[in-house]
């Protein structure tokens, strides 16, 4: 066993990471009080702690920024991604460098303290965040689990134990815990500053269908801002029921866990799409569900890709795009039978990042377009397709840069 703590710190730790291979990490607790479990991984961005710390798509995970100074913008009730605040879905905790300060922004409508503990996220700062994110590299994604006790108090064999007995993000279908409790429609349309978030408004100009299993605002906001009224339904909702709704398109969604366990209800799902011939675009768990419906097959990363700076090649455009990532399953690219092309590849590890089907109205990516948080390179996805929705309609092109 192995025990870390700040050098600066004289102070009795208030906080606890307790890794499944008997690493304990110690530090100052924040946010809310109690343990939880999840696997550690590491975030590579600069900002957009909120977006980060709200994705669906870190359900089950303990994020640990690799920047250094968190927090020192506050919080605030704009800049959350997960659809239903109440149900908490994004990361279970956090882990900082540095002491979290006071905000300085005009945004900020509090302490990020605070507002972790209205979101119930337990968090450590004070840590080493540079040598838990070489212990990642070198060994993987781990489990854990992470402990705030105000008295400094923990019963150090039971957090072993929780972090031993925690059964891996593998086989986990946790988009049912993220999704929707019924169908809904979205009107919201992206920020601008100065005004804020808009309103879409006028007759829609298509219909766009999004399967929620951990969609984040933001992919909904820009699939409105195309004109588009916005459905989301529930994970589970069939196909059937989909097509009845009578959609010129349909959107699968990001979202957290292993896409071979939510593929169990999705996949079918997703081929009786496909067999409808309807355009198709899907993100992250959605990319990697319509490969499994295609008949490749997904792995589990190493170590996983999660920051805002991720270099990504188009191969349809022969450009190279900087993109947000949050995901620790991929597609195996060796599997994708014929007729399924490989559209983009990750510059990092060479990774699938991106694939479409042949003659067919269907496409999807790794990363997360939508930026939040992010660059807004791969905005143009959101345009095309627009236009396969638009050519099936017999409508004009909309540029897609």
């Amino acid at each position: 066993m192995a025990t870390t703590t700040a050098p600066w710190s004289e102070a009795k730790p208030t906080a606890l990471m307790v890794l499944a291979d008997g690493t304990v990490i110690e530090g100052v607790g924040l946010g809310a009080t109690g343990s939880a479990v999840g696997e550690v991984c590491f975030n590579t961005a600069l900002t957009g702690y909120q977006e980060i710390l709200t994705d669906p798509s870190y359900a089950g995970q303990i994020v640990t920024f690799t920047f250094p100074h968190i927090g020192n913008v506050g919080a605030n009730d704009e800049d959350i991604e997960d659809l239903h605040p109440a149900a908490r879905a994004g990361a279970v905790g956090a882990a900082f460098k540095a002491d979290v300060t006071n905000p300085s922004n005009y945004r900020a409508a509090g302490h990020l303290d605070d507002w972790l503990k209205r979101r119930g996220i337990v968090a450590i700062s004070g840590i080493d965040t540079r040598a838990l994110t070489v212990l990642l590299r070198e060994k993987g994604a781990a489990n854990a689990v992470i402990a705030h006790a105000p008295d400094g108090r923990f019963d150090m064999e039971s957090l072993k134990q929780q972090a031993k007995a925690w059964s891996s993000l593998v086989g986990l279908d946790l988009a049912k815990e993220v999704t929707s409790g019924q169908s809904s429609v979205w009107t919201e349309t992206p920020w601008v500053w100065d005004e804020g978030y808009g309103q879409a408004s006028g007759e829609p100009a298509m219909h766009i269908v999004a399967v929620d299993y951990g969609v984040k605002r933001n992919i909904l906001r820009l699939l409105s801002s195309l004109g588009a009224k916005v459905t989301v339904v529930p994970a589970k909702t069939s196909a059937e029921d989909i097509l009845a709704m009578r959609p010129d398109g349909v959107f699968l969604s990001n979202g957290p866990g292993d896409p071979e366990a939510t593929g169990e209800y999705a996949v079918p799902m997703i081929r009786g799409l496909l067999d409808a011939d309807i355009p198709i675009f899907g993100i992250c768990l959605g990319h990697q569900m319509l490969a499994l419906a295609l008949g490749g097959r997904t792995v589990k990363m190493h170590q996983g890709h999660h920051g805002a700076n991720h270099p990504v090649k188009d191969f349809t455009t022969g450009k190279v795009e900087i993109v947000s990532m949050n995901h620790g399953f991929a597609v195996d690219r060796d599997s994708l039978p014929e007729g399924v092309e490989e559209t983009h590849v990750s510059l990092f590890d060479g990774s699938n990042c991106g694939i479409s089907l042949t003659g067919k109205p269907v496409f999807s990516v790794q990363h997360h377009p939508e930026a939040s948080p992010g660059p807004q390179d791969s905005h143009y996805l959101f345009r095309r397709f627009a236009n396969l929705i638009r050519e099936r309609k017999g409508e004009p092109a909309l540029a897609e840069r």
